[in-house]
């Protein structure tokens, strides 16, 4: 039996998009699927990775467990789209490239995402503990957490 179809308009990385998808859809398939945003990956599909990771109206969350349809219209998501066209996320980016913080790829959108979240809301935790919930096979953590507390330091002298 088909899954009945559901409508939002959702603000994704500062646009308003108009997504039309199966009730039981998950916020990943929607994201990648229809609205074309791919830097969201599938690593794990039980949330223990961190791909996949995004910002629901200011939240980390791994969008393969999010129900698309629970999120209603208005709610407002960033995805490693939209990171990379940030300041904070050029900021990142450099930061990584500059210690060594990439190799393969696959995890580096959602640990981006995920130090994005964290230097944009400035928790009171570390940057280790904030990307605690993204696996990273290849780099491991020591370098990503110095670039993302190198890109703290320098938002700090800039701000």
């Amino acid at each position: 039996m088909l899954s009945p179809m559901v409508e939002r308009s959702w603000h994704v990385n500062g646009t308003l998009a108009t997504v039309a998808f199966a009730a039981d859809a998950r916020l990943l398939d929607v994201l990648r699927d229809t609205l074309a945003m791919t830097g969201a990956k599938e690593g794990c599909g039980e949330g223990e990775c961190g791909a996949c990771s995004v910002v629901v109206d200011g939240e980390l969350r791994v969008s393969c467990l999010q129900l698309a349809a629970a999120l209603p219209d208005g709610t407002t998501i960033t995805t490693a789209e939209g990171v990379v066209h940030s300041t904070t996320g050029e900021r990142l980016r450099r930061m990584m490239l500059d210690r060594g913080g990439v190799q393969c790829g696959f995890c580096t959108p959602g640990m981006m995402v995920a130090a994005w979240w964290y230097l944009e809301t400035k928790p009171p935790i570390d940057a280790r503990t904030a990307l605690a919930g993204n696996l990273c096979r290849c780099t491991g953590y020591q370098s990503i957490c110095e670039a993302v507390e190198a890109a703290a330091n320098a938002e700090e002298r800039m701000g």
